[in-house]
This record gives C-alpha cells, sequence and structure tokens, in this order.
C-alpha cells in the first residue's frame, strides 16, 4: 500500500493522481491538525472555509471509491502534527511507500524534507499540476534578474503560454493597460449582487469550539466561500457574467457601500486548487473573444494580469529569496501592530472600514490590504513580523507563498525593493482619489498638522523625512522629494511634530 499525502491547499480533484488505474494500491489521507491550526492566529471565517473545503473533498475522494484517511480535529487518533501522524499511519496500515505533492508554502516544504529523511521507507514528491511555472522554472527564471521585474516576468509567460497574443504581439498594441485601471466608482450604476453560498459548517464550528482553537474576527455561521469545484466554477461564470465587464476600470477603487465592487473573489478557490489559473485565463481568454462588444480588452487584461502576471510573480520571489525576504526589515521598524487591525475601530474612516472588513469578512481586496491598511502599518513603522502574522491570519486566501511577498515586499518594502520599486505609500489624496472614505471622516484630508488633519499626511511626510537616506536616491521618488525640500520649514516642522504625536500615542 502506497500512503498519498493530501494538504488542504491541494484540493484539486483533476490531478493525476486521481486518474490513475489500480486505485486499490493507494491510500489517500488528509489531516486536520494543530500544527496548522497554530502557527499563527487565523480568523474564524478562514479556519471554517479551510475544513469545509477539506471535508467536501474528502467526500468527493470516498465517492470516487478510493481509500482514504481523514483526521478531523477531533478524532482521537490524531496525532495533531505530520511528524507524528504520518509514521502512525504508516505503521497501521503497513504502508510501503509515501508519496506527497510540493508544498507551497517553505515551512511545510522543509518539514516533509525533513520527514522523508526519517522514514526508512521510499518518499515521492510530485507536481501540484496547478501553476503555469513549475519551481523549476521559477528556480532557473530567478537566475535572470530581468525576470525579477514584473513586467518583463509577465510579459514572458504570456509569450510563452500564448495569451493575449495577435501574431506573437500583445493584442490591441499594447501588453498593460494599467494606466486604464484606475477609475473611482462613483455610483453611476449599480453593481451586481456579489455571489457567496451558505454552506452548512456546524459541525466544524463545534470542532473548533471543542478543541478550544484561538481564532479572531467575526465567528462563521456559515460558509461563504466555495467548497467544491462546483462552487468555485459557478463563482467564475458569475464573474465572467456579471462582474469581468467592469473589473479593469473598477479595481482599484474602494467604497463604503461595497465589500467586494467588481473583484471575483475566486482567490480562496484558487489557493486551494480547486480551480487553475490556466483554466481560468483560458476561459476568461475566450469569452472575451465571444463578447467584444460588450468587453472591453482593458477589462480583461487587467484581470488577467493579476492571475499570470502577479500571482505567478509573486509565487518566484517566494521560493527564490525567502530566506532574505522572511527576515527583511529595510526600515528597521520596531512598533507593534495598531490596535485598530484587531478591533475595527479608528476615527480615520479608510483605516476603520478596511480593518473591519477583514474582520467581518476575512476578506478585503488588493487596494484595501496594499493603500489603506498596509500603508498605515508602514508609515506607523510597524515590525514586519507583526505585519506578516496579521495578514496571514485573517485572509482566507492567505498562504505564505503568496502572503509574504505581498506584504513584506510589497507593502511594506521591508526587502529593500526586490519586488517593489519603491515604497507604496501615500497621504490621504490617494485614499480620496480612489475612495469614498473621506467624504464624511472626521479627519480633513487637506490639512496637514492641525489636531483634526489626516493622520495620513503628517505620517507620510514623516516617512520621507525619516528615511531620506534610503530612499532619496530613488528615481521613482525623486517628484516626491522635491516637495519635501520645497516645503516650508516652519510647516514642516509643525508636520513632524504632528506625525511624531501620532506615533507616541496612537490615538486615531
Amino acid at each position: 500500500m502506497i500512503l498519498r499525502v493530501i494538504l488542504g491547499d491541494q484540493l484539486n480533484p483533476n490531478h493525476s493522481w486521481f486518474k490513475e488505474k489500480n486505485q486499490e494500491n493507494y491510500l489517500y489521507v488528509m489531516m486536520e491538525m494543530y500544527s496548522e491550526t497554530n502557527y499563527v492566529m487565523h480568523h474564524h471565517k478562514k479556519m471554517v472555509a479551510f475544513f469545509d473545503a477539506m471535508r467536501n473533498f474528502h467526500h468527493w475522494l470516498q465517492n470516487q471509491k478510493l481509500n482514504t484517511v481523514y483526521y478531523k480535529l477531533t478524532d482521537k487518533e490524531n496525532k495533531q502534527t505530520f511528524t507524528e501522524n504520518i509514521p502512525f499511519i504508516i505503521e497501521k496500515y503497513n504502508i510501503q511507500e509515501v508519496h506527497f505533492q510540493f508544498p507551497d508554502e517553505k515551512r511545510l516544504y522543509d518539514e516533509f524534507k525533513k520527514l522523508k529523511k526519517e522514514l526508512s521507507i521510499p518518499v515521492k514528491a510530485f507536481d501540484s499540476e496547478h501553476f503555469y511555472c513549475s519551481l523549476q522554472e521559477l528556480a532557473e527564471l530567478g537566475k535572470e534578474k530581468k525576470y525579477e521585474l514584473l513586467e518583463n516576468f509577465y510579459r514572458h509567460v504570456r509569450k510563452k503560454h500564448h495569451v493575449l497574443l495577435e501574431n506573437e504581439k500583445p493584442l490591441g498594441g499594447k501588453w498593460n493597460y494599467d494606466a486604464e485601471n484606475r477609475n473611482k466608482w462613483k455610483e453611476e450604476f449599480s453593481v451586481p449582487k456579489v455571489l457567496t453560498f451558505d454552506n452548512l459548517v456546524d459541525e466544524i464550528i463545534s470542532d473548533l469550539e471543542a478543541t478550544k482553537i484561538k481564532t479572531f474576527g467575526q465567528n462563521a455561521k456559515v460558509s461563504q466561500f466555495p467548497n467544491s469545484r462546483e462552487q468555485a466554477l459557478a463563482q467564475f461564470d458569475y464573474f465572467l457574467k456579471q462582474l469581468l465587464p467592469h473589473f479593469g476600470t473598477y479595481q482599484d477603487a474602494m467604497h463604503t457601500n461595497e465589500v467586494m465592487l467588481f473583484h471575483s473573489n475566486l482567490s480562496f478557490a484558487l489557493n486551494v486548487k480547486m480551480i487553475s489559473p490556466k483554466e481560468i485565463v483560458d476561459k476568461t481568454e475566450a469569452y472575451f473573444y465571444d463578447n467584444q462588444d460588450t468587453i472591453e480588452l482593458a477589462q480583461v487584461e487587467g484581470f488577467i494580469r493579476q492571475i499570470i502576471g502577479w500571482r505567478e510573480y509573486v509565487r518566484m520571489m517566494y521560493w527564490n529569496h525567502f530566506d532574505t525576504m522572511k527576515k527583511g526589515n529595510f526600515f528597521h521598524h520596531k512598533r507593534s501592530l495598531s490596535e485598530v487591525f484587531w478591533t475595527g475601530k479608528s476615527k480615520m474612516n479608510c483605516v476603520a472600514y478596511c480593518a473591519q472588513n477583514s474582520l467581518d469578512n476575512a476578506y478585503a481586496h488588493h487596494i484595501q490590504r496594499l493603500m489603506v491598511l498596509g500603508n498605515f502599518a508602514l508609515l506607523m513603522e510597524t515590525h514586519p513580523d507583526e505585519v506578516d502574522a496579521w495578514y496571514l491570519g485573517v485572509y482566507a486566501d492567505a498562504i505564505e507563498w503568496v502572503q509574504l511577498p505581498n506584504t513584506r515586499g510589497m507593502s511594506q518594502f521591508a526587502d529593500g525593493g526586490k519586488i517593489a520599486t519603491k515604497p507604496y505609500v501615500s497621504s490621504g489624496n490617494y485614499i480620496d482619489k480612489m475612495s469614498n472614505y473621506c467624504s464624511d471622516c472626521s479627519y480633513d484630508k487637506k490639512k496637514k498638522y492641525e489636531e483634526n488633519s489626516c493622520p495620513f499626511n503628517s505620517l507620510y511626510w514623516n516617512f520621507l523625512d525619516r528615511n531620506r537616506e534610503k530612499l532619496e536616491d530613488n528615481r521613482r521618488m525623486k517628484m516626491m522629494y522635491a516637495l519635501l525640500n520645497k516645503m516650508d520649514k516652519t510647516e514642516l516642522s509643525k508636520t513632524l511634530n504632528r506625525a511624531n504625536h501620532l506615533l507616541e500615542t496612537r490615538n486615531f
């Protein structure tokens, strides 16, 4: 008998494992374990969504008449770690060989590597058959520095897989329509109702309570995330027909009345592998060609860029730079994470809304994560370890391979510029430009140092002033430093004093 281990983010029914003959030779094992619930504190809805999807996938395996073992958190035989459970199962079922798919997290990759050395039977690793780029290809691409620039990587993948190309050139004559993807949504028309699922999860909730797993955020009553490939496909189909026509235009927009606007909300299904990036890209491209009278190329390119550009790119950066990225703290920030991240309470409308939305839904879209919450954490000089832990725990789609490069690199610039060519910081002006958050805020977005001035304004100029030596020569920061240098000295002094007061009192 051969043991095949399936992780909680490897729920792909199309994997070649399940197409093989002689399935009686295999025993498939899935495990809910403390080692996976407790390495950071997770949002309650994230935990419920994962276990719901895992248990549903186990039912699918059973329906395929496959031999299975599934350990719930509450099972007495569950030793609660891979290193204890797998040897126990090997002995109990007389296992002669172990198979596993490459984990996407370095933490688990190292754990399986160690386990392989300790086991006395053969252990074989298989590709997860999910991503465009294999780990070997990522390592090869990483040897050429040009591919560490996102745009170069993105074009490489599009060319290799012939995505949105015409005669080997980009469809429409441009590779990137990002300049057309930055519009504010002004309620010009209604947004289609969000498609979610009300999957019953009473047993999972009871198991979490029985085992006293510590979570945060609003507790789940049902799971609104897809728990099967069928639900993931339904969500994707809904996105294509209802949301894609406006996705690109408003992908950076934020609004207090809309949780998702035109975003697909497919990231959870993607990251647990219910649905693959290639089928999403292929179907999106085909849908565009069939509906060019109603969908502009900029909408489609903006979405596809998120999938084969950013998603595959950050995975390359994660695996090629993990050791330095994980430890990076370029600005030597040491402060703790602001309480608003845990309470959602602040007089700053933008921060309060985005934090509360995250705590309520285990979700926020990329601009809310980057330009509101991430921006705030960076300007507040927060230690990157604390930022990492919160982002990894709060979002249902957060798995370290995608979370770490986004927070440590893109959001906090803690890697010193490996991923982002400049820090993603802004004053209140950007947030007002992309949202309605400022409209009824108790702070004034136009003021810098007065008591009712927007904290983003003084914190922004303080950040630039404090990090002048590190950033002034950055060509993308030249304009900002030119403005800083021209600022009236008295006004600058008041602005910096206001920022220092906010940093010390942390009263927002």
